[in-house]
């Protein structure tokens, strides 16, 4: 059993060992707070798997690095460069960065799906009718046996118009030979994607961002820019195959080939079905 005068001589040992070898104290917080850290950068490495970001921070990191090495070092006109370079560096990042930035927030926002009241408080209704799953299961059955590449975006809550502020506006009613004319082969709009909203077809002509995600290399620029597009929105994206023919669907990052025309306007109705019953029940509940 310790007496007094040895729990104290125990402890001035103790406070001399961690003073000698520099031993910094070590608490259930800052274990917690390693844990935390490393779970979000593995979450970020997971998010952003595919792209270019981890290249991007891991060049920041090593710049930081060199930086607090220099300063340790006493490197004075080194230690200057680098901290004015740090210094601007996040608003140069912000600037240069913009758009990947500005999509990796909204694949985060896209992602959590628990926070989907936020969306439904600050977008518009999804205002989709289901009656216009005809006229696009129609064509894309009429493209799909003529081989006639097609990309359609059906909007829902997210807001497109900086994909349909690229493209050309056209504000029409939604008909199977619209669409048809506008994906014709020899058509001036053929090129990117049609953009559709409520029962309108609002532009044509649309640039859609292509995921930088690994997919498999069958998969075209039609193919790519669908899977790119149902990343960054709660839109769905119906892609008809130039070469084979085949229908694809994209929705929430993942896509759907070769579907047959009866299994996409079942797929089509079951979802915006599905979508309209929850609004409906907001309604009765509020």
């Amino acid at each position: 059993m310790l007496r007094p005068s040895d729990s104290g001589t125990l402890k001035n040992i103790i406070a001399l060992t961690k003073y000698a070898m520099g031993f910094v104290p070590f608490t259930f917080i800052d274990f917690i707070d390693i844990i935390l850290v490393a779970a979000i950068m593995f979450w970020i490495y997971r998010a952003t798997r595919g792209t270019n970001a981890p290249y991007i921070i891991s060049g920041i990191i090593m710049i930081y690095l060199m930086w607090v090495v220099v300063r340790t070092l006493n490197m004075e006109l080194l230690s200057n460069i680098l901290g004015q370079f740090v210094s601007v560096g996040v608003i140069a990042l912000i600037i240069v960065f913009q758009p990947e930035i500005r999509r990796f927030l909204q694949m985060i926002g896209m992602r959590q799906k628990r926070f989907n009241f936020i969306a439904r408080i600050f977008n518009r209704n999804d205002n989709t009718s289901v009656t216009i799953i005809a006229p696009i299961v129609q064509a894309c059955r009429e493209m799909s046996a003529h081989k006639t590449g097609a990309l359609i975006v059906i909007g829902r809550q997210s807001d497109l118009r900086l994909i349909t502020e690229g493209g050309i506006a056209i504000d029409a009613k939604i008909s199977t030979p619209l669409l048809e004319n506008i994906f014709f082969k020899n058509a001036p709009l053929h090129d990117g994607a049609v953009v559709i909203e409520g029962d309108r077809i609002v532009a044509a002509k649309c640039i859609l961002p292509v995921t930088q995600s690994d997919v498999p290399k069958s998969y075209g620029t039609r193919h790519r820019a669908a899977i790119g597009m149902s990343e960054i929105s709660d839109a769905i994206i119906l892609v008809v195959s130039e070469e084979t023919g085949g229908i694809s669907i994209a929705h929430g990052g993942t896509i759907h080939r070769d579907i047959a025309p009866d299994q996409l306007a079942n797929l089509l109705q079951r979802h915006f079905g599905a979508n309209r019953q929850k609004g409906r029940h907001a309604t009765m509940g509020s």
